[in-house]
Parts: structure tokens; C-alpha cells; sequence
């Protein structure tokens, strides 16, 4: 028990070693959440579901064989179950019957139920890869908004570092008497706002973090690090590439929620003829094997050859004795042993059978007409998720529009930001420019700067949207 639990928390402290060193980028956070997502363990439960049942439908056409048995005290008047003859006695009996059927003709009902059941398992599996896309896009969001959380913790930094810079060149100046004491006052009162800045910038990265850990399913005590490539570096498909109408074409062909659609339409269009067969005749073959016991049974074991008189008879008062003509024999009986017994009793049987449904509350029928109904259900139900798929990618390449210009917009507006702070740097460092609009400048150009990092990683997200609807899948 000692060495099971030493082997145990090795194997843990190898984990959460590995899981410590490990550098997450976006193709194992994405594997590791689709293998690993609470979510998708469960899809992957239901799908083996549906194989059990498609298992055991196609079982359902060999035939089957139970084996019985049984024993009993009987009292009073019975029938014997070997000879079945009535007897008045008390008596201990047993019997042993082995049977089997199996169906001939069912209007291929069985066959249909096996052909619905293997579409509704496709259909299950399809589930699992929906589940998988869903979780890796989520995933992957959750992995672009830490990098934003990094970037703008980073900005904010760049920010502590000129402001702390310009603060100490002012207390300097101060101090020398060429400065009012209100100009340090307003710097230490931006610094203390650009530090506000940066812890909330360090809390969203631990916020996107945890909110990462919940999608890959990992302990949000575990220590997580993630690899932060260049923006720069991340290829984007150009958005010519990713019209809507064409990337909708092949969406309907590569995303699992379409194919679930019409496995299960597939399967749906088996289970109505197979409730359909269910309301015609059936035909069967069975067969049986038995045999029986009792404990009063008894069997002849020899004979014995009778040569004593048979009685007396009385003439006149004189006794005689009476002897037969000649010697005769008698059987000798004995109870008849267990195995003996099965061996003689042994009996067998073969036969047809038909089933015809008559009459059944109308069961069969209501099945027949709900599997139709159910048809029809899925194909409204195809539709309307097409109609999503459809809107879905519209609405992505236009948020992806919007994204690029105001990705372009945010961009221009950094290069006007700094360049007015540059001039507004210069102009108070001579004295032409007071702290106040020093500070707004700086102000507008942090918020310049993060505008610019959220609308970068918005455009890049939303193109990676239509690059997965396109069949892509998710890659920086």
C-alpha cells in the first residue's frame, strides 16, 4: 500500500512537473482541450452509447438459446412430470429445458433498426467533432485575449517606465527652482494612475488565464505559461479569400454539426421502415430441449423366478397347497437413478411460428406515423441550422471588415498619438508645455496604444473565425 502510494505521488509530481515546464502555444492548448474538455468526455460517453446499441442491434438477427432449470417438493394429487400421469403421493422432481428461436422473416425491421442505429452512431461521433470545434475555438479565444492581456500589461509597463523618467527629470527641475512644485504633483499623480493601470492589466492576465484553465479542463492552482509569438508573425488568410458565400459552400460539407444533420436525417429515414415492418407478420423458428426428474420413479434392474405355492386352499376341512403349472418370474424393481432418468426422458422439439399484429391500442401505428413526423422534425431542423451556419459566417466576415479597418484606423491613430507626444516631450522639456497637457498627451497615446493592441487582436480573431468555417481549422 506504501510503495502504491509513493509510486502515486510520483507519477503526480511528474505531471505537474511536466505541466510547470511545459510552454503552452496555441496547436497544445487546442489539442489538449478537445482531448481533455469535460464537455467532450461526455460527447465521447454518448457516442459509445450509440456503438453499444449498434452493437447489440446487430446481435438482435442471431439466434437465441436460455437455459432453464428447476426443482420442487410436491404433495397431494399431481401430475408426475415424466410419466404425466396423476399420482397421490409426495415426491421431489426436477427438470432441465434448453430453447432457442429465431426470427426468419420480419419485413426486414431488424435490418432497418441495424441501418438506423449505424447512422445514429456516425451521427454521435459527428457530436464528439462539433463539441472538439467548439471548445477549440473557444479555446483559442481564450488563448488571443491572454496575449492581449500580456500586450497590454506590457503597454502599461512602457508607461510606469516613461512616466517614473519623466517624474524624476521634473522633481529634478524642482529642486533647481527652474519648476513649480505642481508640476511633480500632477506627474506622481499620473504615475500612481499608471501603476492602477498595470496591476489591472497583470489581474486581466491572470483572469484570461484561469479562464483558459477551464476550457483545457486543468487545476486552476497548476502552473500555467504560455508561449506569446510575434502578432506580426501570425498568418492571415487575405480576406478575399474568405467570401462568405464561398466559404459557406464548403462549411456545409466540412463542419460536424452539418453532417450530424444528415446522419441523423439518415438514420431517421431507417427507423420509419423499420416501424413500418414492425406492423406485418412475423415469421420464427424455435426449438426445445428437455427432460425431467422424479424421485419415485423406479426401473426394473432383473426378474426373479417364482417356484414356491401360491397359497392354500380348504376342501372338506383339509389345507392344501396350490402350486403353479410350471415356474414363473417376476421383475425386480429399484428407484431410478438421476442421470439415468435424463437420459430416459430425454425430448426434444422443432417448430414454425407466425406472429400477426392485429391489434395493439394502435402502438405500432402511432410509432409509424411519429417516425415520420420526426423525419420531418430534422429537416426543419437541418434547415434552420444552415440558415445559422449561413448567418454565422455573414456576420464573422463583417465583423472581420469592420475589425481590418478598425485595426487600420487604431494603427493611424498610434502614429498621430506619438508623434504628438514626441513634440509635446520636446516642447515641455524646454518649458513651452505645461505638465497637464503633458500628461493628456501621454494619456491619449496609452489609450491609443491599447485601442490599437485590442482592435490588432479582434481583426486576428475574427479571421481565424472564417479561416475555421473555411475548413482551416485553428492555427497562429
Amino acid at each position: 500500500m506504501r510503495l502504491l502510494i509513493l509510486f502515486t505521488g510520483l507519477a503526480l509530481f511528474s505531471q505537474n512537473s511536466v505541466t510547470a515546464q511545459q510552454k503552452w502555444n496555441l496547436q497544445t492548448i487546442v489539442e489538449y482541450a478537445m482531448a481533455n474538455n469535460i464537455g467532450v468526455k461526455q460527447g465521447e460517453v454518448q457516442a459509445k452509447l450509440s456503438g453499444l446499441t449498434y452493437k447489440q442491434s446487430k446481435l438482435s438477427v442471431l439466434p437465441n438459446a436460455n437455459f432453464s432449470g428447476s426443482s420442487s417438493l410436491n404433495s397431494g394429487n399431481n401430475q408426475d412430470p415424466v410419466s404425466f400421469g396423476r399420482i397421490t403421493q409426495t415426491y421431489l422432481s426436477a427438470g432441465l429445458q434448453l430453447q432457442s428461436s429465431v426470427d426468419i422473416f420480419n419485413f426486414y425491421s431488424k435490418r432497418n433498426t441495424i441501418a438506423a442505429n449505424e447512422w445514429e452512431l456516425k451521427a454521435a461521433i459527428a457530436s464528439v467533432g462539433k463539441l472538439q470545434n467548439d471548445i477549440a475555438l473557444s479555446a483559442a479565444n481564450a488563448y488571443l485575449n491572454i496575449l492581449l492581456a500580456i500586450e497590454q500589461r506590457k503597454i502599461t509597463e512602457v508607461q510606469i517606465y516613461q512616466t517614473s523618467d519623466q517624474l524624476r527629470l521634473t522633481r529634478l527641475q524642482v529642486d533647481a527652482g527652474a519648476l513649480p512644485e505642481l508640476n511633480a504633483v500632477q506627474l506622481e499623480a499620473q504615475l500612481a494612475l499608471d501603476s492602477v493601470n498595470y496591476i489591472t492589466a497583470k489581474g486581466n492576465v491572470t483572469i484570461a488565464i484561469l479562464n483558459l484553465k477551464s476550457f483545457m479542463n486543468i487545476d486552476a492552482a497548476a502552473p500555467f505559461e504560455v508561449d506569446t509569438p510575434p502578432l506580426e508573425t501570425i498568418p492571415v488568410e487575405p480576406i478575399a479569400d474568405l467570401q462568405p458565400e464561398y466559404v459557406y459552400n464548403l462549411a456545409l460539407t466540412n463542419q460536424p454539426q452539418q453532417m450530424v444533420n444528415d446522419y441523423r436525417l439518415k438514420a431517421a429515414e431507417f427507423s420509419k421502415d423499420a416501424a413500418r415492418g414492425a406492423m406485418y407478420p412475423s415469421i420464427s423458428a424455435f426449438g426445445s430441449l428437455g427432460s425431467g426428474y422424479n424421485n419415485q420413479a423406479r426401473q426394473i434392474v432383473g426378474t426373479n423366478t417364482i417356484n414356491a405355492p401360491l397359497g392354500k386352499v380348504n376342501v372338506s376341512g383339509t389345507d392344501y397347497s396350490v402350486f403353479p403349472l410350471q415356474p414363473y418370474t417376476v421383475p425386480v424393481f429399484q428407484n431410478s437413478m438421476f442421470f439415468n432418468q435424463l437420459g430416459d426422458n430425454f425430448r426434444q422439439g422443432v417448430g414454425l411460428s407466425i406472429s400477426v399484429p392485429i391489434f395493439n391500442s394502435g402502438s405500432l401505428k402511432t410509432a409509424y406515423e411519429r417516425s415520420k413526423l420526426n423525419i420531418d422534425n430534422l429537416n426543419l431542423q437541418k434547415t434552420k441550422d444552415d440558415q445559422q451556419l449561413k448567418q454565422d459566417i455573414y456576420q464573422a466576415y463583417n465583423a472581420a471588415l469592420i475589425a481590418l479597418e478598425k485595426f487600420n484606423a487604431s494603427a493611424k491613430s498610434v502614429s498621430s498619438s506619438q508623434q504628438t507626444y514626441d513634440f509635446a516631450g520636446k516642447r515641455f522639456n524646454v518649458g513651452m508645455l505645461g505638465t497637464f497637457d503633458l500628461v493628456t498627451a501621454q494619456n491619449n497615446l496609452l489609450r491609443a496604444k491599447l485601442d490599437y493592441s485590442i482592435n490588432r487582436f479582434d481583426y486576428v480573431f475574427k479571421m481565424k473565425v472564417l479561416e475555421f468555417y473555411k475548413g482551416l481549422g485553428i492555427k497562429l
